[in-house]
């Protein structure tokens, strides 16, 4: 059809071509690049797919050019505080590693953790910290990647492990009162904070039970095989690093500073540059070895600590293994996923500015029938926004603004909405590959976002279990909560 200048609203079968284009390439290119899909091809399937969408909006619908590169540009602005806090946690990492902090983590961690209870205490500590930082992403790029290493070490399979850091991690992001995602979901559907965290409950505390049941007995189950001796790990750790619990500080910063509830982006520059100050104090021979320079002064202290923030640094251990464990990428190493998150915004922003995901939210609404259905229909929907539009929050908001009215003409309370919500979109997140957060914990922790997926228990059973209460809780008044 050619632009007359009349909108017309695409149909649901004409709104999921560009969603076909999206998974259909994909699926070529994730098992012909594997590891390397974030290096590019994933940037250039999303661009592909947004010009798809873009040319049918324009000459079949009569969409204006300028209204999608409207709804483009505000997704990018939507998504920019993202991306700084992306950059952070690269300087986080680097600067946590070099300093000595993470393997001090590790070095103190092998000696406490026994490998059969490992799977579930890597679960329950990541739970408690992201709980008490509000953030799973910050849960992760911490003590997710000393557990990480920990695990790597005793010998599990790294999807094993990186599925318990998430579950752990994504536990907290779901209920705690200091989660973004937790306030943006209450708000937007309306409903009180509290209660919005006290009716997610029946179905949270379920999902993680079985996760961790889970977890447990996989623990007791498996024949794990360390990739080298502990004693030999923790010697060699020693023996390039100054270990000392005096590198502790520098998380005990971080949990002051979220305790007294800094912002985000402040509490993660600054935790960056205490690990700064630790590794001039704690590793100033590393930093030289960073710089290969030959000089040791200021000049190469200062150049070294430079580099743990921004570059890919490398340390010789005298292990192969553990060389691979304590490497970093710094700020530079989240470039790709930087460039792939525009990209993904760049496709969402097409999706929302033609009506496309408006066209096929309405499919999923069509067949709601009694509670079930209802909830169902949002899990759904919320799921194929969290793919489309490759961002949590804009799923959250955009999933809230197009049913809070079904449910209320249907007469369910909005905690109902606020909670579906949060089980099918704040948990699913992080299992989409080209959604922010999937990219994002993939980059984190260097595992593929599919390798950890059949492990994320927690985030898989969060939609079902919601589901199955939906369907199995009696309510004697539409008004009365399940």
């Amino acid at each position: 059809m050619k632009n007359n200048g009349t909108i017309k609203i695409p149909s649901p079968l004409l709104s999921f071509v560009p969603v076909a284009v999206l998974v259909g390439l994909l699926a070529v290119a994730i098992p012909v690049f594997a590891g390397e899909t974030l290096n590019g091809v994933s940037q250039i399937v999303l661009l592909i797919a947004s010009a798809v969408c873009c040319l049918i909006a324009v000459f079949c619908c009569g969409t204006r050019w300028e209204t999608i590169e409207t709804a483009i540009a505000n997704n990018i602005a939507g998504v920019s505080s993202a991306l700084l806090i992306l950059l952070l946690i690269g300087a986080l990492s680097g600067s946590w590693m070099v300093s000595g902090v993470i393997p001090a983590l590790i070095y103190y961690g092998t000696k406490i953790i026994h490998p059969d209870f490992f799977l579930v205490a890597t679960c329950i500590v990541c739970a408690l910290v992201s709980v008490m930082t509000g953030s799973s992403w910050t849960t992760v790029a911490t003590i997710g990647i000393a557990l990480f290493g920990i695990g790597k070490v005793q010998g599990f399979d790294e999807g094993w492990i990186a599925g318990a850091i998430i579950s752990g991690a994504y536990f907290g992001d779901k209920i705690s009162p200091m989660s973004d995602t937790t306030v943006l979901a209450s708000s937007v559907t309306g409903t009180p904070m509290f209660q919005h965290i006290k009716y997610m409950m029946t179905t949270t505390i379920f999902s993680m039970a079985v996760t961790l049941a889970i977890f447990l007995v996989a623990g007791f189950m498996f024949e794990t095989t360390p990739l080298f001796d502990i004693t030999e790990f923790t010697d060699a750790l020693s023996q390039t690093y100054n270990i000392s619990l005096w590198l502790l500080l520098v998380p005990g910063i971080m949990v002051v500073l979220i305790i007294k509830k800094i912002p985000p982006v402040i509490t993660l520059f600054l935790s960056a540059m205490a690990a700064g100050v630790a590794a001039i104090i704690f590793q100033p021979e590393l930093l030289h070895q960073i710089t290969g320079s030959t000089t040791k002064n200021i000049a190469s202290i200062f150049k070294g600590v430079m580099m743990t923030f921004y570059d890919s640094t490398q340390i010789e251990t005298g292990n192969a293994i553990l060389n691979k464990l304590t490497a970093t990428r710094g700020m530079s190493g989240m470039m790709n996923t930087v460039w792939l998150i525009i990209c993904a915004t760049c496709f969402g922003g097409a999706m929302t500015a033609s009506g496309m995901l408006a066209s096929i939210t309405s499919v999923f609404i069509r067949f709601v029938k009694g509670t079930t259905g209802l909830v169902s229909s949002t899990i759904a929907a919320g799921l194929l926004l969290n793919m489309c539009v490759a961002d949590q929050y804009l799923a959250i908001i955009l999933t809230g603004d197009m049913l809070r009215n079904v449910y209320s003409q249907k007469g369910y309370k909005t905690c109902l909405l606020s909670r579906t919500i949060e089980d099918g979109v704040t948990v699913t997140s992080p299992l989409i590959p080209w959604n922010v957060c999937g990219m994002t914990q993939s980059t984190v922790l260097g595992v593929s976002t599919l390798t950890y997926l059949p492990y994320c228990f927690f985030n898989l059973l969060s939609p079902l279990v919601s589901i199955l209460v939906a369907a199995t809780v009696k309510r004697r008044t539409k008004n009365e909560e399940l």
